[in-house]
């Protein structure tokens, strides 16, 4: 019985060392580039430009619903914990008309079961979750998705 079940294992791994090569020149599809393009990470004479935040400007428009909204200005130095949010000193309700900043959703008051909250629900705490700083950066990949035409402006 053991023989037959070594016998096993070694044609076992005789046929996938068989397999190996074969997969390794199937096709996969199209290549993946980096921005690097086909620079190695060894190589220090290329740098890639890095992305300018944007510092304050109008939010861009949401391309579909409940699409979180993106954040019109940097958040470099922001601090997010569990003891403390950066955040809400200028969106949290009882700050956001001083400071000028759009107040946080309802929605983010509500727990997991629909419980409305005295203050943020946990799972609406850490912002940047869902939430991310407008940049210049160009999609890495083509992506010719459409916004919802409830969204779309008339014309």
């Amino acid at each position: 019985m053991k023989t037959l079940r070594t016998l096993g294992i070694g044609l076992l791994a005789f046929g996938l060392l068989q397999a190996v090569p074969a997969l390794a020149e199937h096709d996969a599809g199209p290549e993946v580039k980096s921005l690097r393009g086909h620079v190695p990470l060894e190589d220090e004479s290329v740098r890639t430009q890095p992305k300018k935040w944007i510092k304050d400007d109008v939010p861009f428009e949401r391309d579909y619903v409940q699409q979180p909204p993106l954040i019109p200005h940097s958040i470099k130095g922001y601090k997010i914990n569990k003891k403390f949010n950066k955040c809400l000193t200028c969106h949290s309700w009882a700050n956001y008309r001083e400071s000028g900043a759009t107040k946080i959703s309802q929605t983010h008051f509500k727990d997991r079961t629909g419980t409305v909250l005295a203050t943020v629900a946990p799972r609406r705490y850490f912002c940047t979750q869902c939430h991310v700083p407008q940049a210049n950066a160009k999609p890495l990949v083509e992506n010719t998705f459409k916004p919802v035409k409830a969204l779309q402006a008339e014309q």
